[in-house]
């Protein structure tokens, strides 16, 4: 035989004994297989990927995203305004909801950031979407969250010493919903 039909003969070979591509485990499809744990969430991302990642990188972003929405709101006419009332030409979702709510800075020195924007209900009740005024049969209350911050632990004024952090979880009204 010459080399085309050896060359014939040895490919005939390969795919019949299935040679020619790597079998994946029964079940799973190719492409699929991941290496390594994930980390825990609905947006699983490898382990070794995580933490190569600073977390005092993210904490950093959230803080400035956080001084940044402080500071738009001490600028604004925001904490001037407390009606109850559906404005739908806005943009906002807090003064286009049936719940409609404002924002308020609320100061804490000894954690960081010092200062957080937290949600206000501006009525009572909750404002009717036909009439567009505010019906009492409907109560609007806070919806609340849970957000990192960090507490400055410092020791008592006789003493002297460096300040320390600790990471917690605050509790923040982050909006208004209507409950019957």
């Amino acid at each position: 035989m010459d080399w085309p039909h050896n060359l014939l003969f040895l490919l005939i070979i390969s795919i019949f004994l299935g040679l020619s591509q790597p079998r994946s485990p029964k079940g799973k499809r190719k492409g699929q297989g991941r290496s390594g744990p994930l980390a825990p969430g609905p947006h699983q991302v490898p382990l070794d990927l995580v933490s190569r990642v600073k977390p005092y990188a993210r904490m950093e972003e959230y803080e400035r995203n956080l001084e940044e929405m402080v500071a738009q709101l001490r600028n604004s006419s925001e904490l001037a305004k407390r009606k109850c009332e559906v404005n739908l030409q806005l943009w906002m979702s807090n003064k286009r909801s049936l719940s409609p709510w404002g924002y308020s800075i609320n100061h804490d020195p000894s954690r960081i950031p010092a200062d957080l924007p937290e949600a206000q209900c501006l009525c009572l009740g909750c404002v009717n979407p036909f009439t567009m005024q505010e019906d009492r049969s409907m109560v609007s209350v806070p919806v609340f969250s849970q957000v990192p911050v960090r507490r400055r632990l410092c020791p008592p004024p006789p003493r002297t010493g460096p300040c320390r952090q600790r990471a917690v979880m605050e509790t923040i009204a982050v909006g208004c919903t209507c409950i019957f």
